[in-house]
């Protein structure tokens, strides 16, 4: 690359960047904080190798003394713990009213993977991506996994630039707090509340049948697979929730559920279950019968 192409590759990277600190809602004054968060260890692998494949013998010492290019692994990691800290303390305040279980169950929603991948997906963070020609080819610009972790770099990257030379401070952590509560929390929340407010345990029926339970001192729910129907590529499974009888008993049935799988049909017995259960009133609920619906697959 000449002088005219490196000038170029800087002023569209340094365009680049304003564009997502726009979107971000935050600029950075170390934009080398922002570079390192956006850029995958496979550009790092990449470039280290070429770097070292160009060296001669003679320059072994120097090739050692050579630090890699720095990629966002290590961002990735204090991000993940910025994220959780932020999250738990905005839904313990927001939200005294809830039990313990209902707000590990809102902020492992808000945290996990498959959310913070849609979070890199609202900001277009692929398009930013720094990575290997390798990763590159391989799709790794849509990858979930690569996108989450990229979201959580470029929150630590916001951590430590708002922290500047002090270290962490209040300023670092009301910087973070702006870019979680603006793109992580609240365009998810009022969903994730809505379905803990039918009940359904944030998508986890099993989670939210087995609370019940332990407030009620019933004991654990098991699932047993009682039927199933269907060619092997579509394949039905009928699942019982029970609660667990004495020693040498059957356990008292409170639901069936139907499903492509022996996950989806348990979820679904256990969302029946809950419903008829909250129902119930409280003084019948020990005297459950053996559900009629749904039949076994034919």
């Amino acid at each position: 690359m000449n002088k005219s192409e490196a000038q170029k590759e800087a002023r569209n990277q340094t365009a680049q960047d304003a564009e997502l600190e726009a979107a971000l809602g935050y600029t950075f004054r170390d934009k080398s904080l922002l570079a390192r968060a956006l850029t995958h260890s496979s550009l790092a692998y990449e470039q280290t190798a070429l770097a070292a494949a160009k060296a001669t013998a003679k320059s072994a010492e120097a090739r050692a003394r050579r630090s890699p290019l720095e990629d966002n692994e290590q961002l990735e990691f204090l991000g993940d713990a910025v994220l959780g800290l932020i999250v738990a303390e905005a839904l313990y305040r927001a939200h005294p009213e809830m039990s313990e279980g209902q707000l590990t169950r809102l902020r492992s929603a808000l945290v996990s993977r498959k959310h913070m991948g849609q979070v890199a997906h609202r900001l277009h963070l692929g398009t930013y991506l720094r990575m290997g020609r390798g990763e590159e080819r391989s799709g790794g610009r849509k990858k979930p996994a690569l996108l989450a972790n990229a979201a959580e770099a470029l929150i630590a990257a916001v951590y430590l630039d708002a922290a500047g030379s002090t270290g962490p401070c209040e300023t670092a952590l009301t910087a973070a707090r702006a870019i979680i509560e603006r793109h992580v929390i609240e365009p998810s929340l009022p969903s994730l509340l809505q379905e803990a407010s039918r009940g359904t345990g944030i998508g986890d029926h099993k989670s939210a049948l087995q609370e019940f339970l332990q407030s009620e001192h019933r004991g654990q729910p098991e699932y047993v697979v009682t039927g199933q129907s269907g060619p092997d590529h579509h394949k039905r499974f009928l699942v019982e929730v029970r609660l667990p009888g004495k020693a040498g008993a059957s356990g008292t049935a409170l639901a069936r559920g139907i499903g492509g799988t022996k996950k989806h049909a348990e979820q679904e017995a256990a969302r029946r279950a809950l419903r008829k259960l909250q129902a119930a009133p409280r003084a019948t609920r020990k005297a459950e019968k053996a559900p009629r619906e749904p039949q076994e697959p034919a």
